[in-house]
């Protein structure tokens, strides 16, 4: 099999790991291709990077590959050709989609080597992204790496277990950075409330934010001990922190969480 590595779908996600895979000399611009929705995305892509676009996924799939990547949106699954079943026997098949199960991937794509279910986040569009991924069955171990080249081009990744951790992992990680967005927001919104001016508030919440992150991440406290260090007996933070207490906060998170693992396994039965 030639070593080719073919995306559907063009995206943000996409982009990302095309860009660090001809970074770190993985793959040549020779040996990659995509293909899209016709969104343009795909033609900037190639414009960008100089790998291969093809109109469909027959045509790309007309040269041998050895990698297919499914960034493309769920529903799209649904409108794969029949004959990718036979154009796909024998590639190693990495799904970025979310809601898919392994089950719906082996449906599709029978005549795979192995089958890949992930669940990357946003901030792999920067790099800074975190992924659980699964195989469907025992990997060769050049397989493995592979799949580790492709998924930490997006930041950390995580080999699970069982496809369960998969909404496990979407509940935390997946759904996450709206977590801290939304946070942000209402913190930006408070400075608003006791008098900030918009721009200040704003500033001030997405620095405070971006900041202790990058504390968290070189510090060799976990959050717990940060958190104390920052706290001072019967002190201004003290106060908050207490509030929070009052407001139940860590059930809210925990009630957030299990809601999103919820919709997760629904998604993947629908």
């Amino acid at each position: 099999m030639t070593n080719r590595i073919s995306f559907v779908g063009a995206g943000k996600m996409v982009s990302a790991i095309v860009h660090s895979l001809l970074r770190s000399n993985a793959f040549s611009a020779e040996q990659i291709s995509c293909c899209s929705a016709k969104d343009g995305t795909s033609e900037k892509l190639s414009q960008a990077t100089g790998i291969s676009r093809f109109n469909s996924v027959e045509d790309m799939l007309a040269t041998p590959t050895s990698i297919l990547v499914l960034g493309c949106k769920p529903q799209q699954l649904g409108e794969m050709p029949p004959s990718v079943s036979d154009l796909t026997s024998g590639c190693l098949i990495l799904s970025i989609m979310a809601g898919i199960p392994i089950a719906r991937l082996r449906d599709v794509f029978p005549h795979s080597r192995n089958l890949v279910r992930s669940m990357p986040n946003t901030p792999g569009q920067i790099g800074y992204g975190v992924t659980g991924y699964l195989f469907d069955q025992s990997p060769i171990e050049e397989d493995r790496r592979v799949i580790e080249s492709i998924l930490n081009a997006l930041g950390q990744s995580y080999e699970l277990k069982e496809e369960e951790d998969i909404d496990r992992v979407t509940a935390i990680s997946g759904s996450g950075p709206a977590y801290l967005f939304e946070f942000t927001s209402a913190l930006e919104e408070a400075g608003r409330a006791i008098g900030l001016s918009g721009k200040l508030a704003r500033e001030l919440a997405i620095g405070t934010m971006v900041g202790s992150a990058r504390l968290m991440e070189s510090s060799e406290l976990d959050p717990k001990q940060l958190r104390d260090q920052v706290t001072s007996p019967n002190g201004t933070t003290q106060a908050a922190l207490e509030s929070f207490s009052e407001d139940d906060l860590r059930s809210i998170v925990r009630h957030a969480v299990e809601a999103a693992r919820t919709r997760s396994i629904e998604l993947s039965h629908e």
